[in-house]
């Protein structure tokens, strides 16, 4: 059953058939983690012909789907913006037969499937970014720097690159002291080589080709070190790749849209920048 906050116009599983990557059919979490998307449509006339893929957080442990998803997209919404909810796998051997690479294999099936029926889905965008938050936001970073990596079965050469990025307090780095121990554990760990590190540290996969992106945090965020945001910001910089960073000096972590510890709107600031993306 749907939980009862979902409005959105239209509900998809994303494998219709065979789900990759996958073992355990039977098992309670693998039914528990098929993945769905949430399609959002704006009841305003589309002039601005953009979409957002929307990945919440949860630490790859759940999924913050409402605060981190279908509240997101209802506000793109309602400000003439196409949007669409990903429930992606959490990251588990018991299902997976490579878990590190369930979330991100999701993620590019999501574009990839979103591309390919736009007209299906009702959809009329000319640019899809990605949005995610904390671990969301490193799926979403890993979508954004990983792009020509093949994860997925993509025979019909369907663009897998984001027009844009949206990191909100985002988990970047899988490196000791930066990293979010939950997530990196959850995703990568316990027994992780230095190569998967390095892999899924994501501000060291940015090149010149990584969309133009955006990026919140909160200085006093306890949960994901703003360093994270920092070393993404910096690796853009080097190759001239246009961003925004929005600082919250207070606010910890997981507020979703509202802070309630500050005056300050990154909503209304991130539509800002997007309008001109």
């Amino acid at each position: 059953m749907l939980p009862f906050f979902v409005t959105a116009q239209d509900i998809r599983l994303l494998y219709p058939d065979e789900i990759p990557n996958s073992t355990n059919p039977t098992s309670e979490k693998y039914k528990a983690n098929i993945p769905e998307i949430y399609i959002y449509k704006s009841a305003q006339d589309l002039k601005k012909k953009k979409a957002v893929l929307i990945l919440p957080g949860g630490g790859y442990a759940g999924l913050a789907i409402k605060h981190e998803g279908h509240d997101v997209a209802k506000a793109l919404a309602d400000k003439g913006y196409e949007a669409i909810v990903l429930k992606y796998r959490l990251p588990s051997d018991e299902i997976m037969i490579d878990k590190r690479i369930g979330p991100i294999q999701d993620a590019q099936n999501a574009l990839k499937y979103i591309r390919k029926h736009k007209k299906d889905l009702g959809l009329t965008f000319d640019k899809i970014g990605v949005a995610g938050f904390s671990a969301g936001g490193h799926l979403a970073s890993t979508l954004s720097t990983h792009f020509d990596k093949k994860y997925i079965d993509n025979s019909t050469n369907t663009s897998l690159r984001p027009d844009f990025s949206v990191l909100l307090y985002p988990v970047i780095s899988m490196e000791v002291g930066v990293t979010h121990e939950g997530s990196k554990n959850n995703l990568i760990g316990p027994d992780y080589r230095d190569e998967d590190i390095l892999r899924f540290s994501n501000h060291l996969q940015v090149n010149k080709d990584t969309p133009p992106a955006y990026l919140m945090h909160a200085k006093d965020d306890q949960g994901v070190k703003i360093l994270n945001s920092e070393l993404y910001i910096e690796a853009l910089n080097k190759y001239g790749i246009k961003n925004k960073f929005y600082i919250y000096e207070k606010g910890g972590h997981g507020f979703g849209m509202n802070n309630k510890q500050e005056e300050g709107d990154w909503f209304a600031d991130f539509i800002t920048w997007l309008e001109k993306i």
